[in-house]
């Protein structure tokens, strides 16, 4: 042996982990970073968003075609009907470009990453459509989103229309501008809405047993139908027997006691008047995005459709179970009873209490990042109007689509990339905790 003495180098410093390597949970993000996740998912997958959202665009511009086309001719009643049945396609192409988008996210979401590393397959896009259509035909129908889709396919009839309407008046005939959606008489409406409920009825039986593949989507599609043909037949009972409605007692009850309350509160018409002012705003900043956010957990796996999921922990859910060991016919009554405030009412709450497992800034921020992108584009769209401008008739007329394609574009793909993001960092700051963010 040598007479020096041997010097022990220190170990080598273990190799940096990967927040997504195997076995280790991701590590927990901060709610600030939200725009900039949303941001490298865009880069992620941008290529593919702009693909769903490009060919969605395509069909739901030729079904609008297509609709305004049939609805005019001989046997106009049966016309009514199948342009109806275009319009519940075009809703439905929403649903699959908005879970086909929000899909094409799933490889850029550390949640999905950790899943996969547990040895979880990845659902295909099939999955995830049959999972989501009945949440997502629910949400659209009851907040009212559809109404959107109807003026557009109302205003592209009127448009293509607007010479024959204007020779008839002048004719003193009376025009069909407008009524492409309202027009159908009050006893088919109410015919093909029977028809649609029994068929809902049973796809949903077999969505619910596993029987049939692709039945979650079938049964959303005639959920669509089912409302717009039953919402046609009321507004054609309404319009129809306006007279008979004016002369119940009930409704001259009603009538009689808003009125008093109008003289006992002198504050009950500016507190209605307030209301009406501050609901529009709250809508868009606050219950629209927590609805889509709501899809989005659905589609990456959370089932914010489950009501006692959203009461767990709470107060209420010990009455829900008292509830669940009722009679069978009082819980159907119940539920029947409810339909309406759950379906609207029990997504976006359930999506506030996952987001708000990332904490309140991550939820402020969210909904921040929401309403900013709708504002920001409405202000881009004016500047680029005001610095083009043109003195050439019609200018707009003939290349603003373009301008509003590739602002709802922008919109779109970004909204969506938000959506993925935020439940991300929801989800992955959740398992960071301990606890899963899946129901």
């Amino acid at each position: 042996m040598s007479g020096t003495s041997a010097v022990s180098s220190p170990p080598p410093p273990p190799p940096p982990v990967r927040e997504d390597a195997p076995g280790r949970a991701p590590a927990s993000p901060a709610a600030y970073s939200l725009p900039l996740h949303t941001l490298r998912i865009l880069g992620s997958c941008a290529l593919s968003l702009l693909l769903w959202f490009s060919a969605g665009r395509a069909v739901r511009a030729a079904l609008m075609w297509a609709g305004t086309e049939l609805a005019h001719g001989d046997h106009r009643q049966v016309r009514l009907v199948v342009t109806t049945l275009v319009f519940t396609l075009i809703v439905l192409t929403e649903l699959v470009v908005c879970v086909g988008m929000l899909h094409a996210a799933r490889g850029a979401l550390r949640e999905i990453r950790a899943r996969r590393a547990e040895g979880e397959a990845d659902e295909t896009l099939s999955g995830a459509l049959n999972r989501a259509a009945l949440l997502f035909a629910a949400i659209y129908v009851a907040w009212g989103f559809h109404r959107e889709d109807a003026r557009e396919f109302v205003s592209l009839d009127a448009m293509k229309r607007i010479d024959q309407d204007l020779q008839g008046a002048l004719a003193g005939a009376e025009g069909e501008a407008g009524t492409i959606l309202v027009g159908l008489d009050v006893r088919v409406s109410a015919a093909v809405a029977v028809a649609a409920y029994l068929l809902r009825t049973l796809f949903g039986w077999w969505h619910a047993n596993g029987r049939v593949r692709g039945s979650g989507l079938l049964t959303a599609f005639f959920e669509l139908g089912f409302a717009l043909y039953g919402a046609n037949a009321l507004f054609a009972f309404a319009a129809e027997r306006s007279d008979w409605l004016e002369d119940r007692a009930a409704v001259a009850a009603l009538k009689g006691l808003l009125a008093d309350l109008a003289e006992a509160l002198p504050w009950w018409k500016e507190f209605w008047e307030a209301v009406a002012q501050v609901w529009p705003l709250l809508m868009e900043a606050l219950v629209e995005p927590l609805t889509w956010l709501a899809v989005a957990a659905l589609v990456y796996g959370a089932f914010v459709g489950d009501t006692r999921a959203v009461v767990r922990g709470t107060g209420l859910e010990a009455a829900a179970g008292r509830v669940e060991r009722t009679h069978p016919l009082t819980r159907s009554a119940l539920t029947g009873a409810t339909a309406g405030v759950r379906d609207r009412w029990v997504p976006p709450v359930h999506a506030f209490r996952l987001v708000t497992r990332g904490g309140a800034a991550l939820l402020g921020l969210f909904c921040l990042c929401h309403v900013a992108l709708r504002v920001g584009a409405d202000y881009a769209d004016r500047g680029v109007r005001a610095l083009v401008g043109s003195d050439f008739p019609f200018f707009w007329a003939l290349f603003g689509g373009p301008v509003d394609f590739v602002r709802e574009l922008v919109v779109g793909v970004l909204t969506v990339c938000l959506l993925a993001a935020a439940f991300d960092i929801a989800a992955t700051r959740s398992r960071a905790s301990g606890r899963a963010l899946t129901g």
